[in-house]
């Protein structure tokens, strides 16, 4: 995906070292996110887990963008709207999708919010879809029927469900929605606004779920899910945006762009380390189909303007 800041130009210099080093960093941190979130849920249920998380993120995203936080009244509703979407039922579905699959599954079943993207773009935003794209989700979607057939375990015992797989897809379709129905609203307002008020809000409105959840299930507070629940606030979303909106600013939009292909790389090293998770044939046909489909529907593509990203 594309995210620009208002005002902020579409392409960027040549490659220098500091950009190729925030580029790794960003692709780390990211790739990091759904082995982390499987950390957390050790001791915690997901819906908590996941209001800790937007907890530490939304004071963080209102600091960041305190000078840029003025919007008219009329825009709330939307950026609203956007907020449930993409931060009370995307990230809450995502935390219960990665409590039902072994973390590689469910980290490369993530990786496919890009190519929902191309799909929400040609609907939203009438961006055509080549033969080439159109290969290229076939090859997402058969991709994720081999990793959800591997249904392989880690060595916690997890295992890869099909509702987890469902919930992680319908996470994913969420998440990709949010970020192509902000194109409107961040050209009009900036992506530092859009992204703090719609984390706030969308925060606000999984508060009271989360209030229930922690009134019904028992659960311990542990420091490792406390630090899992920073990691994912402050690094995952707060610096991954502003490490984003660095990136756009240093180097083309497409070159940027390649992060998305690291992600899995990375994420699914660290949940082999962490889980011991053992990676069978079909497995690993279903992340090659993936980043295939992810390579091919994103070819080539006029991105939308600016969309906020939240991992």
């Amino acid at each position: 995906m594309r995210v620009l800041e208002a005002g902020a130009p579409a392409t960027g210099g040549d490659l220098t070292l500091r950009s190729v080093t925030a580029m790794l960093l960003l692709a780390v941190i990211w790739g990091l996110s759904i082995p982390a979130t499987k950390l957390g849920l050790v001791t915690m249920p997901p819906l908590t887990l996941t209001a800790l998380r937007f907890l530490v993120a939304a004071p963080l995203l209102m600091i960041v963008a305190f000078d840029r936080l003025r919007v008219p009244r009329r825009a709330l509703p939307r950026i609203a709207a956007l907020g449930v979407l993409g931060i009370s039922l995307g990230q809450a579905m995502q935390a219960f999708g990665v409590e039902g699959t072994s973390a590689s599954a469910g980290t490369i079943i993530s990786a496919t919010i890009p190519v929902f993207v191309v799909v929400f773009a040609a609907l939203r935003l009438k961006q055509p879809v080549s033969v080439l794209q159109g290969l290229g989700l076939l090859a997402a979607f058969a991709g994720i029927a081999l990793v959800a057939l591997e249904n392989s375990g880690d060595a916690t015992g997890s295992r890869t469900t099909l509702a987890g797989v469902v919930l992680m897809l319908l996470s994913a379709l969420a998440i990709a929605f949010y970020y192509v129905w902000s194109v409107q609203l961040t050209e009009e307002f900036g992506t530092r606004a859009v992204a703090a008020w719609s984390t706030l809000l969308g925060f606000l409105a999984l508060l009271p779920f989360a209030v229930w959840e922690i009134a019904r299930t028992p659960f311990q507070i542990t420091a490792q899910a406390m630090w899992v629940a920073v990691y994912l606030g402050a690094a995952v979303t707060v610096a991954g945006l502003l490490l984003w909106l660095y990136l756009l600013r240093k180097v083309p939009a497409r070159v940027a762009a390649s992060v998305q292909y690291l992600q899995p790389v990375f994420g699914i090293a660290a949940s082999a380390a962490l889980f011991g998770d053992k990676l069978g044939l079909l497995f690993g046909a279903g992340v090659v189909l993936i980043l295939a489909g992810l390579a091919l529907a994103v070819a080539n593509r006029p991105a939308p303007k600016e969309a906020v990203p939240h991992e």
